[in-house]
């Protein structure tokens, strides 16, 4: 990630307690600009409690944080006006347009007149909502309201966008579009604090990841820095040619790093040869060494491919410790 200098949010031992409940717990984090930096964890873990702290809604009960050099608990106002906010469950106006929505919104935070209408045009062609401009919002469908939430976040054009389940109620192709807006914002130097429960989504979009349970924050870092401190073996799928499968497992068997090798369950995997190998410990480095002994005996890799552990792997696993 960039320099210090480029730090737009950054928390220390931040902590909020609401009765006998700590809902965020000795929580100290830093996040660059133009990171999509995406929160995890389950219901009540201390994700929505955390984006509000961040923009001022409500004081820490202990710890700080600061945004963009700012003080949220005594500057949110400032705070707010850079940032934008998609909640879970967004709130919209039934009696208003979507255009009207934007710009009501728009006024809201001082968007220039000049590209107010322009703004607007573009976010809602951009979310598909164009023939629907002059519509009611009652009528709206899940999805389109939550096409219009996202538009209404981004009409001040923030420098920091916090998303909660921005893709729920959506459909494939509204999904799509979604994330490659999330993409399109980071690349222009926008930061993106992302919550949600979908994993393939954050493990698709996200530079790092942080993982909390019960206020507390579990890991943070990268899914090869998260996958790394697993205790778990090390596995690689291998193709070699179907007739050889057998010699195949009885020679990987036989190499010092592989603690088991077995042919691939999947059924087309199996026709092809597919043979799964456990490694002893994380083995990645020895990975070189089971394709040695392949060539050395004449047997013909098709595909070699290590198994590395997905955020789903990872998340659980920090969940069950």
């Amino acid at each position: 990630m960039g320099a210090a200098s480029n730090t737009v949010i950054t928390t220390e031992r931040l902590t909020r307690v609401f009765g006998g409940t700590t809902a965020v717990n000795d929580l100290s984090l830093t996040i660059e600009a133009g990171e999509v930096f995406g929160f995890l964890g389950h219901n009540g873990a201390g994700k929505t409690t955390t984006v509000r702290m961040l923009n001022g809604v409500i004081a820490p009960t202990a710890g700080a944080a600061r945004v963009f050099g700012l003080n949220p608990a005594t500057d949110g106002h400032r705070v707010r006006a850079r940032t934008g906010v998609l909640t879970e469950t967004p709130a919209l106006d039934s009696r208003l347009t979507a255009f009207d929505t934007l710009r009501y919104f728009a006024e809201i935070y001082n968007v220039p007149k000049q590209v107010r209408k322009r703004r607007i045009d573009e976010l809602l062609d951009f979310f598909a909502l164009s023939n629907r401009a002059d519509s009611k919002v009652g009528g709206f469908s899940k999805g389109m309201r939550q096409r219009l939430a996202l538009a209404r976040t981004l009409i001040h054009d923030p420098d920091i966008i916090f998303l909660d389940e921005p893709t729920s109620g959506l459909d494939p192709v509204a999904i799509r579009d979604v994330h490659q807006m999330i993409e399109h914002l980071s690349h222009r130097g926008r930061t993106v604090f992302l919550c949600t429960h979908n994993l393939a989504e954050a493990e698709r979009l996200c530079d790092r990841i942080a993982v909390l349970a019960h206020g507390k924050l579990l890991a943070i870092g990268d899914i090869q820095l998260l996958g790394s401190h697993l205790n778990r073996s090390h596995t690689i799928s291998v193709e070699v040619d179907v007739n050889d499968l057998p010699r195949a497992l009885h020679l990987f068997a036989q190499t010092p790093p592989v603690a088991r090798a077995e042919a691939t369950t999947d059924r087309a995997s199996a026709r092809n040869g597919g043979v799964l190998i456990t490694l002893h410990g994380v083995g990645r480095r020895d990975v070189p060494k089971v394709m040695e002994a392949a060539m050395h005996n004449g047997l013909n890799l098709y595909r070699i491919q290590p198994e590395e552990p997905s955020l789903e792997d990872v998340y659980f696993a920090l969940q069950e410790l």
